[in-house]
């Protein structure tokens, strides 16, 4: 077996609840689906053979319809249930295997919980409510005052902490269980549908502050949500979950572009997902290369060629693919008009900033605006890998595949 590389890595778990888990498992792995087997043995499939890991410092979103498995198998990663079959383990440690002791301290120290009930204690200030984790594991007063003063500010209460949480909106009253969760500075924070209650401004504006703290401390984060909208906005990665299993995992623009199925493809049929393409899927070979391999393309070649082909533009590359430049149809006519042979070095192609794959629409597009011809797109090693046109983004903004 393979050491572990994420901070949260989980293997073949699975969370059956009703008599005989195990017997019903071994079914499971026979090709029995859950109807079946709920019909037939009274089990109910909470998590099916779900394996995937968590980097650190990514937020890692779990999303699905209701009863898909989504909240059962956080509550199994953090062991607030006990898996029938699997492992999981944080940091390389198997969390199942923990005793009562190193569980509470796992809890304490390392792991927060936000929920969609805000869940805090009426009877106490805002102050008082941040300052409860630390509290519990034996915080002195003054250091854990001084912490949740901290940690007020940076979700946006300053001001409010002697306040009863009770007169408080409940977009505060959130804010004030994001606080707790990070009074402990914890190295991971499990959310569950922790702004679902609120309304869509609100919403907003918490998954703002997420990500600006997420921007300034990198902790890791499994947030579970149903809004398409809301994971693609924060999460780093998506996986899809149905009847317990993990369909597809993979980053937003990954599912936008590759959806496993109809169940995955159904949560994006509401949302505009052109603004989630980035360069390497606006890229075609639609532009002529020629290489320069020690040699320069000869110009007379390049300008017929192109007339013969009706382009525009020519790319120049070097023997290991390197981008050197551009030339148009137009200057190759003005450089070749009396046929003379001419040899296309560089100080004669326009200089082209290439892009990286995972340029965003948005920046893509400037790009197109300011620069008077196609972008060339280059690899992580710096290769040329296509190029991207007006007419090639158009036609993907339209609809059209790829």
């Amino acid at each position: 077996m393979s050491p572990p590389h994420g901070k949260i890595v989980v293997r073949n778990l699975y969370k059956l609840f009703g008599s005989h888990p195990r017997q019903a498992m071994q079914r499971l792995n026979e090709g029995w689906d859950k109807q079946r087997l709920n019909r037939e043995s009274g089990v109910i499939v909470g998590v099916n053979d779900v394996s995937f890991e968590v980097a650190e410092g990514e937020i890692f979103v779990l999303m699905g319809l209701s009863g898909s498995g989504k909240s059962t198998l956080i509550r199994l990663v953090n062991r607030l249930i006990e898996p029938t079959s699997g492992q999981v383990l944080i940091d390389g440690r198997d969390v199942s295997s923990m005793n009562r002791r190193e569980l509470i301290e796992l809890r304490r120290r390392e792991m927060s919980m936000v929920f969609q009930s805000f869940a805090l204690m009426p009877t106490r200030n805002v102050l008082d409510n941040a300052a409860f984790g630390l509290e519990v594991a034996g915080v002195g007063r003054a250091a854990r005052e001084r912490r949740a003063t901290e940690v007020l500010e940076q979700v946006g209460l300053q001001g409010f902490a002697t306040k009863r949480v009770d007169e408080l909106s409940g977009g505060m009253q959130q804010r004030v269980g994001l606080a707790r969760a990070l009074a402990v500075d914890p190295s991971l924070i499990i959310m569950d549908e922790a702004f679902s209650a609120l309304d869509p401004l609100i919403r907003r504006e918490m998954q703002e502050i997420l990500l600006g703290l997420q921007r300034e401390h990198r902790r890791t984060v499994l947030f579970v949500s149903h809004d398409i909208e809301e994971a693609l906005r924060i999460g780093s990665r998506i996986a899809i979950m149905e009847g317990g299993r993990m369909v597809q995992v993979g980053t937003p623009e990954e599912l936008v572009a590759a959806p496993a199925d109809d169940y995955v493809r159904h949560f994006f049929s509401t949302v505009d997902t052109s603004r989630f393409l980035v360069a390497d899927q606006l890229k075609a070979d639609s532009v002529p290369v020629y290489v320069h391999n020690g040699r320069a393309p000869e110009g007379c070649q390049v300008r017929r060629d192109l007339e013969a082909q009706d382009k525009h533009y020519a790319f120049v590359v070097d023997e290991q693919r390197s981008f050197r430049g551009s030339i148009s149809l137009e200057k190759l006519a003005l450089l070749t008009a009396d046929d003379r042979p001419l040899s296309l070095e560089q100080s004669l192609l326009k200089p082209v900033a290439p892009v990286a794959p995972n340029l965003p629409l948005s920046d893509v597009i400037d790009r197109l605006i300011s620069n008077e011809g196609p972008i060339p797109v280059v690899d992580d090693d710096g290769r040329y890998t296509g190029a991207i046109t007006k007419g090639r983004l158009l036609s993907r903004l339209q609809g059209a595949q790829p």
